[in-house]
């Protein structure tokens, strides 16, 4: 039986649309993760030339499930490795990736837009940011790293320790968004920007965000698990 709370794929004329709707946070759980990566890996098999990641109105992603980040030390360890390895191969990935921000955007799903080469949010009201420091966690190396890398200079404080959650226009200005549209026509754009970037040379794109990415990605990858694991529960 699928379990439709999971995160679903579908291939439309070589974009791969990856839809994030569990009908409450869209939250990253062991499952979803492991549907994302699955579904990342469908993506490589059909030669997706572009990916998108949309949420359902409203919802980008609330971040970690937090049933799994507060039942038990290990458990929440290996739920944020599991998570970061898959942001880390998303920023990575060879082919260009969309993320439609349809809503809020908190903790992971504020790295999911940091993880993505291009973000378009939708114009709704939204809080959007990395508000780890405000629920009592140390944002991870690996999280610190993408929001030095992409996250405007003059907001790179105030987002992360001081973990500011903003608005679509301040998320914009700050660097979680690259553009902002009408809710009705999010998907729309977000599909014929993948599109657009699709038709560009697809090994002089994935050659070229290597030599951008490649190293820092290489350095989180090798030290996510020592990092993680000095990491406490979250205070809810």
């Amino acid at each position: 039986m699928t379990d439709e709370t999971l995160p679903t794929y579908r291939l439309d004329d070589g974009v791969a649309i990856l839809t994030l709707d569990d009908g409450k946070a869209n939250a990253f759980s062991t499952a979803s993760l492991q549907a994302l990566e699955g579904h990342l890996d469908q993506a490589a098999t059909d030669g997706a030339r572009a990916l998108v990641i949309v949420g359902r109105p409203g919802r980008f992603s609330a971040g970690f499930a937090l049933d799994e980040m507060t039942r038990e030390l290990g458990e929440m360890h290996a739920l944020v490795v599991r998570g970061a390895r898959f942001w880390m191969r998303l920023y990575g990935l060879g082919v260009p990736t969309v993320a439609a921000c349809t809503g809020h955007a908190l903790a992971g799903g504020a790295i999911t837009l940091l993880s993505c080469d291009l973000r378009i949010a939708a114009d709704v009201p939204a809080k959007i940011g990395l508000n780890e420091v405000a629920i009592g966690l140390t944002l991870p190396k690996f999280a610190c790293a993408l929001a030095e890398d992409r996250l405007h200079r003059s907001a790179l404080v105030e987002a992360t320790m001081g973990a500011q959650v903003y608005d679509v226009a301040g998320a914009q200005a700050a660097g979680y968004v690259d553009r902002v549209v009408a809710a009705d026509d999010l998907l729309d754009v977000a599909v014929a920007e993948a599109r657009r970037l699709g038709q560009l040379d697809t090994a002089a794109y994935a050659g070229t965000k290597a030599n951008l990415r490649a190293d820092l990605i290489e350095r989180e990858s090798a030290r996510v698990v020592d990092d993680v694991a000095t990491m406490a529960l979250p205070v809810v």
